[in-house]
């Protein structure tokens, strides 16, 4: 049975894509990338994974309505939600994402360290969730 961990990084600025990429795929685990939030939910659906990461800033759908979308079907789902601003501040942003269940979210820039433990603290009793 394979144990790796697959994480799904969904964010539009394609430097902090490779960045986490290479972070976690360093680290052990499986990445699939999305440049969007509904790439990412498509690609979500055909590929479950165990923890996604999401970028709150982005066109065509922002990440608090990729995380909405997502916990449609897998309300469990651990995310890890990141900022680095917009139109509005980045706190505001992150502060949203925080009322909900199983989300960590984290400041831009942020440190390799930073995202490591949010990852962990998050699957360290995570279950891949079941397809619907």
């Amino acid at each position: 049975m394979n144990t790796t961990k697959r994480i799904l990084v969904i964010d539009d600025e394609p430097t902090a894509v490779d960045l986490l990429h290479r972070i976690l795929e360093l680290n052990g685990y499986e990445v699939l990338d999305a440049a969007n939030g509904i790439e990412g939910v498509e690609l979500f659906r055909h590929n479950i994974c165990d923890l996604v990461i999401t970028d709150m800033v982005m066109p065509k759908k922002d990440g608090l309505q990729t995380i909405l979308d997502l916990r449609d079907d897998y309300p469990d789902l651990p995310i890890i939600a990141i900022s680095g601003g917009g139109t509005i501040s980045k706190e505001r942003y992150l502060a949203v994402a925080g009322y909900l269940d199983k989300v960590i979210t984290i400041a831009k820039p942020f440190t390799i360290e930073t995202i490591l433990k949010a990852v962990a603290t998050l699957l360290g009793n995570s279950v891949k969730p079941e397809a619907s």
